[in-house]
């Protein structure tokens, strides 16, 4: 539409919806390519939430209906911690971590914020407000003073809107032509006026892998179900080695593909999954270009996956970095003995029943868990260093299990650019030496991925179960603790 001649501006019709940070930058990008275009474009609403008003902001005027109103703006995460409810219910979480900053587990094992689980997640507090702030003062034309004045005195009725100069005018939708002088088209009309791009010819193309969800050991799976509250991990997409690994190497393979993207929204999960993927992909690198993108989170091994890329592309608000390790279980011995459920365990070998989740782990399995984990974070800071060609001893500060922002990331020096899965893609056609109208191909996922089940309790259960599962079956984990499900 940006290059459509006949196209004279856009109105955006935004809806009440909450998004996170990374997905208002990727949309504020957009409002921003249109207007680089030479395309005026207006928001109007019924009424703007923190996050549509943000999207607002990067637009040339904003709308309101009479009536309506701006929700609080600002920026507000509770954290939740289960650790006394679970002992109620006679389960404890016993898990081993590196550093305190690797705070995955501890929804499950503490009470509240640690002193530096507390620290980073002012950090993150911090960098999401001063992009709020950021978006007022560039879309209402202020000072950063007063644009902090704006977001503390929200909420607005309309009136008191349009006095605090949050929007420009109150109207109806029904006025839009009026006040455009232009006739206005929905989508689904304007489309079918717009000039169909001439196929591209035959040629080179840039692939595209995407990694979203739950890491696993296994195959690909999306959820049957995502209920509007649920647990992050049980009933989110899954991305199992088994499936990214076939992608890269078929991509790597083809003739056609001259280079390709890695688009990543995950917080990570197993270890030895994530080692799996990234082996492939920088395998892959080794052939032709590879990129990254990130989306809401790209963390733990999210970020893992992303180190065998030339170029890694983030938004500002963003989740990533949390290069960290940490394993344990659920013990349930508790719950077992209220539920009255006797169990008997035959056993040979001094550790063979250590996973069970009948008891804690004793001194003895708890050094051997921690090895284990030790180990895995090496491996971790060595792929990092390697990829961002620095000293372990350079990484060490921002790693330990820390949480950054996507604009925080770049000025540590663990991403390269700020943006979306557009410049993503114009990079790898950049260093491919193709076209900028080079077409996209998303790798193919084998006929073994399992597709969608039918929506029913046990199915949504059983996809639930995969990653409880995988718990056991993976001895480490490098897995996000802020993968939070978007709104």
């Amino acid at each position: 539409m940006a290059s459509e001649p006949d196209v004279r501006g856009v109105v955006l019709h935004l809806r009440p919806m909450e998004l996170s940070v990374a997905r208002i930058d990727s949309l504020r990008d957009l409002v921003g390519g249109l207007r680089a275009a030479g395309k005026r474009v207006v928001c109007w609403s019924s009424s703007y939430t923190n996050s549509t008003y943000q999207v607002a902001c990067a637009a040339d005027e904003i709308l309101l209906q009479p009536g309506g109103m701006i929700d609080s703006l600002g920026f507000a995460r509770e954290y939740v911690f289960l650790a006394e409810a679970l002992e109620r219910a006679g389960v404890q979480a016993d898990f081993v971590q590196i550093t305190p900053y690797k705070t995955a587990a501890d929804a499950l094992t503490k009470r509240g914020l640690t002193p530096e689980a507390r620290e980073m997640a002012e950090w993150l507090a911090d960098s999401n407000f001063a992009q709020l702030v950021f978006a007022v003062t560039a879309g209402r034309h202020c000072s950063e003073a007063a644009a902090r004045e704006l977001i503390d005195g929200a909420p607005y009725t309309d009136l008191g809107a349009r006095t605090a100069g949050a929007v420009d005018d109150l109207l109806s939708e029904e006025d839009l032509p009026a006040r455009l002088k232009a006739r206005l088209q929905g989508w689904s009309q304007a489309r079918r006026r717009l000039r169909r791009p001439r196929p591209p010819r035959p040629g080179r193309v840039v692939g595209l892998i995407r990694v979203e969800g739950t890491i696993v050991d296994g195959r690909s799976r999306r959820a049957p179900f995502k209920p509007p509250l649920r647990p992050p991990l049980l009933f989110e997409d899954q991305s199992g080695d088994l499936t990214v690994v076939q992608q890269a190497r078929s991509l790597a393979a083809n003739g056609r593909v001259g280079a390709v993207v890695l688009w990543v929204e995950s917080g990570g999960g197993s270890a030895t999954a994530s080692e799996a993927m990234a082996a492939a992909l920088a395998t892959l690198a080794g052939r032709k270009p590879l990129v990254a993108a990130m989306g809401s989170v790209a963390a733990s091994g999210g970020y893992y996956l992303a180190t065998p890329a030339a170029k890694i592309f983030a938004q500002p608000g963003t989740l990533t970095g949390s290069i960290g390790v940490l394993s344990g279980k659920l013990v349930a011995g508790g719950l077992f003995d209220r539920l009255l459920v006797h169990r008997e365990l035959i056993q040979r070998g001094e550790h063979a029943a250590m996973s069970r989740p009948d008891r804690p782990y004793s001194e003895r399995e708890r050094q051997k868990l921690l090895e284990a984990i030790q180990r895995s974070y090496e491996v971790f800071l060595d792929r990092v260093a390697t990829s961002r060609r620095r000293d372990v001893a350079e990484i060490e500060p921002v790693a330990g299990g820390r949480v950054w922002t996507g604009l925080q990331a770049r000025e540590r020096g663990l991403v390269d650019e700020l943006g979306g899965l557009g410049r993503a893609l114009a990079e790898a056609r950049a260093l491919a030496g193709l076209p900028a109208n080079a077409p996209v191909r998303e790798a193919g996922t084998g006929r073994r991925e399992l597709p969608p089940a039918v929506v029913t309790a046990p199915a949504t259960l059983a996809h639930a179960m995969t990653v409880a599962a995988a718990f056991n079956r993976s001895a480490t984990w490098w897995l996000c603790p802020l993968v939070l499900p978007d709104s």
